[in-house]
């Protein structure tokens, strides 16, 4: 999986090592040694040593709680040095990686308020994504309590053509550029109900261009609608999508997009107006601010 660069700058083995943690995905949180570096396309010993040095750090576990490693490579329960016998697990430190972007983007802080406040009027969850290849990731959610066919946290990755908040982002790009990213190959694991051919697909980013919002009913899975609008920064660009989701069994499109997208709408502005002005205010570094100080 490690992208191969002439560049002398570039590290392969960091890219190796997001490789290993990225291999951990939907119906897949314990992998053997054997299903990680052929799922990861590396050799046994280099996986081996890649998980040992995650597990060192926090971000991998031997499944079960058990050390397949001892203090000093020692055999594990399998007999081989560092071989779990019950596979490995991402821990809950990984979550770091992810929230270390939302937290330093302070988009979060910035859209909470809102967000709750949104999340109160129309008792439906609310949440941010923004685009990462031709999927969409949740970067921000205010949720409440439903039963829905695809749980959403904080780091979920959906296709983003078949979501509100991909048509959002997707329609905000040139077409050829977003016809470009659609023919990346999803990493969500997740096959759409819906999918579009080319005209479909045009026709709809070009509506949700001149409208300025998305909807979209059951098109991801059965029971999800919903609605999403784009949130801007200072210069106008589009940086992410707020939605609001329901169930189509207690919803009518009529309610999302009468009632639920002008309320939505307002949050956008609020969010976007907030972001423009944190945008603003001048970046004082700690050498700066105590420059001249006896």
């Amino acid at each position: 999986m490690a992208r191969r660069d002439n560049s002398p700058d570039f590290i392969e083995a960091i890219a190796r090592g997001l490789d290993v943690i990225r291999v951990f995905g939907p119906g897949q949180p314990v992998m053997s040694l054997a299903a990680v570096a052929a799922a990861s396309d590396l050799p046994r010993p280099t996986a081996r040593r890649i998980l040992l040095t995650l597990e060192q750090l926090g971000y991998v576990r031997q499944a079960g709680g058990h050390s397949g490693t001892g203090q000093s490579g020692q055999a594990g329960p399998g007999g081989q040095p560092g071989q779990a016998a019950g596979g490995y697990e991402l821990t809950p430190r990984v979550l770091d990686l992810g929230m270390s972007y939302v937290l330093s983007r302070g988009l979060w802080v910035v859209a909470r308020p809102h967000m709750e406040a949104l999340v109160a009027r129309t008792r439906n969850s609310s949440s941010i994504a923004q685009l990462d290849g031709s999927d969409i990731v949740y970067v921000a959610r205010v949720a409440v309590p439903k039963i829905v066919t695809l749980a959403v946290t904080i780091g979920t990755r959906f296709p983003a053509m078949p979501t509100s908040l991909g048509k959002v982002l997707l329609a905000a790009l040139p077409l050829a550029e977003a016809e470009r990213i659609l023919a990346e190959p999803s990493r969500s694991g997740i096959v759409p109900r819906h999918r579009p051919d080319g005209s479909e697909r045009a026709t709809a980013l070009r509506e949700v261009r001149a409208r300025g919002w998305a909807l979209t009913d059951e098109e991801l899975a059965p029971g999800i609608r919903s609605v999403a609008v784009p949130l801007r920064d200072g210069e106008g660009r589009v940086i992410a999508a707020l939605n609001v989701n329901s169930h189509a069994a207690e919803t009518p499109l009529e309610v999302l997009t009468g009632e639920y997208l002008p309320l939505l709408l307002k949050a956008a502005g609020a969010i976007s107006a907030d972001w423009a002005v944190c945008q603003s205010v001048p970046q004082v570094t700690v050498a700066a601010a105590t420059e001249g100080m006896p």
